[in-house]
């Protein structure tokens, strides 16, 4: 498994953005795959998974962001809308053959992060 996330950049606060996470492996489909973020001198939090039992997601996102996948293109997305300030974050995507939900720990693996900066 190897994952590659891209699609963060700068965008004003109520706008969207959508980061994708692509995975170079061969057994995608098979994966639980997750969104956490992190900043600057605060741990890193989960935002949403999705995996056979279906999705997830914190509560500070709920009803603003939505996750997804597909798996011909093992590509997972995760959709930013209604952006807010405190938003602002490395968000990283995460794989796993086995677990699924909100703790970082248990995901075996990582790709890079990709910054999005939500201005007010």
């Amino acid at each position: 498994v190897q994952l590659q996330a891209s699609g963060g950049g700068l965008v004003q606060a109520g706008g969207s953005l959508r980061l994708s996470c692509v995975d170079s492996g061969r057994t995608f489909s098979t994966y639980s795959m997750a969104w956490f973020r992190q900043t600057p001198g605060k741990e890193r939090e989960f935002v949403a998974a999705i995996s056979w039992s279906g999705t997830n997601y914190a509560d500070s996102v709920k009803g603003r962001f939505t996750i997804s996948r597909d798996d011909a293109r093992s590509t997972t997305y995760l959709q930013l809308n209604s952006l807010k300030p405190e938003d602002t974050a490395v968000y990283y995507c995460a794989a796993d053959p086995l677990f699924t939900g909100s703790n970082r720990a248990r995901y075996g693996y990582w790709g890079q992060g990709t910054l999005v900066t939500v201005s007010s």
